[in-house]
Order: C-alpha cells, then sequence, then structure tokens
C-alpha cells in the first residue's frame, strides 16, 4: 500500500471513529460535519477530502456497529452447546450489547433516518440484525431436524419483535423495570417462542432444560 494510500486510509479512521463517538454519547441529532471535525481533530473542508457528506460517515459507523454487535454475541454465545442453548445465549447477548451501548441501539431503532438518502441497505442491515448475528445456529438447528425449516421465519419475526420491544421499553425507561426484570422476560419470552415451534427429532436423543421449560426428544 502506497504512504498516499495509508494516509488516506488513517485520515477516515479518525473521522469514523469521532462519528462513533459522537453516535454513540450523543445520538445522531448532536452529530454534523463541525463536531465531528472538531472531535477527530481537523477542520470540517478536510472531512469533504474523504467523505461525499456525512451521510457516507453515518451509514459506515452502522456497518462497523452491527459488526461490534455480531463480534458481542459471538463471544457471549460460543461456549454454549450448539443449538437452542447457543441460539438463547445468543439472543441475550444480542440484548446486553444494546443495554451497554443505548446510543447505538437509539442509532439503530428510533431515529429518523428520513432525510437520508440510499438508506435502503441500511435500514436492511438494521431491521435483520437480531436475525443475522443468529443466522449460523439457525441454519445449525434445521440441519439437525432441531427445528423445522418451515417454522424459522415465524420464530425469527416473534424473536425480533419480542426482544426489541422489551429493550425499547427498559432502554427509554417507559416500563420502569430493572436490568434483572428485563432479562427474566427476555428469557421469558424467548423460551416460550421457542418451546411453540415444532421441534423434531435429529441423529440422537437430546433434551433441552432451563429453568422454564424441559423438551425430550426422541
Amino acid at each position: 500500500m502506497k504512504n498516499k494510500e495509508i494516509q488516506e486510509q488513517r485520515m477516515k479512521g479518525y473521522f469514523l471513529q469521532a462519528t462513533k463517538d459522537l453516535l454513540k454519547a450523543e445520538g445522531l441529532k448532536n452529530v454534523n460535519v463541525r463536531n465531528i471535525a472538531d472531535r477527530a481533530g481537523y477542520s470540517y473542508a478536510t472531512l469533504y477530502n474523504y467523505f461525499k457528506d456525512i451521510n457516507d460517515l453515518v451509514f459506515l459507523c452502522v456497518y462497523d456497529f452491527f459488526e461490534e454487535c455480531e463480534q458481542h454475541v459471538h463471544a457471549h454465545a460460543k461456549k454454549q452447546e450448539r443449538g437452542i442453548k447457543r441460539l438463547r445465549a445468543s439472543i441475550r447477548g444480542y440484548a446486553d450489547f444494546f443495554v451497554q451501548y443505548p446510543g447505538i441501539f437509539a442509532l439503530f431503532f428510533t431515529e429518523d433516518f428520513g432525510t437520508f438518502k440510499d438508506k435502503s441497505h441500511v435500514t436492511e442491515v438494521i431491521s435483520l440484525s437480531l436475525d443475522r448475528v443468529c443466522e449460523e445456529e439457525w441454519n445449525y438447528c434445521v440441519s439437525k431436524g432441531i427445528v423445522k425449516a418451515d417454522s424459522v421465519e415465524q420464530l425469527k419475526s416473534q424473536l425480533r419483535h419480542a426482544t426489541l420491544g422489551l429493550l425499547l421499553l427498559y432502554i427509554n425507561q417507559r416500563a420502569g423495570f430493572s436490568y434483572t426484570e428485563l432479562i427474566n422476560r427476555l428469557n421469558l419470552q424467548t423460551n416460550a417462542i421457542l418451546s411453540s415451534s415444532s421441534i423434531e427429532a435429529g441423529p440422537g436423543n437430546f433434551t433441552v432444560n432451563n429453568s422454564l421449560i424441559s423438551i425430550k426428544v426422541k
């Protein structure tokens, strides 16, 4: 890589990190070219040497935040047994990520992207983020006959709505419940949704156990 390319990547990194820091701390409303440039330590005119407009930066942040969420989920769930247990752990890890970073949750799910151009790709990343961080485990469950293939999309939809609804109530403090209550409610809804699925036998016998359900598959 040439020195000019290295310098360009470094400068883009400064502005991208500044934007991410502002989004995490203050939300989209307080993100503008001057604030980003000030935080990065350069003039706002310099920013336009590397990005077309602020939309480019915000959208890049969304992709970066999704990757961070995905890494967080995988780290949280990787020690769990594959299948339903790891799927539940992935959903818990997803919720924990947004509890830790409520500014990212606001960017993803409550901010208005109405004035942003070419937003279809980024809104798809956001709306399907839970599905995507759990995709590998869904595929595993189907391949092993743990969950019927024709029930997966309905289960994904139910889990997405239940998880995001609880997070919205918790982060905005509309329901007034604690973190412990959030996790208890999330576990309850996750278990209820997964236990309502048609679970078929895969190779061998196995049991899905937790404090609320116990499913014996033969």
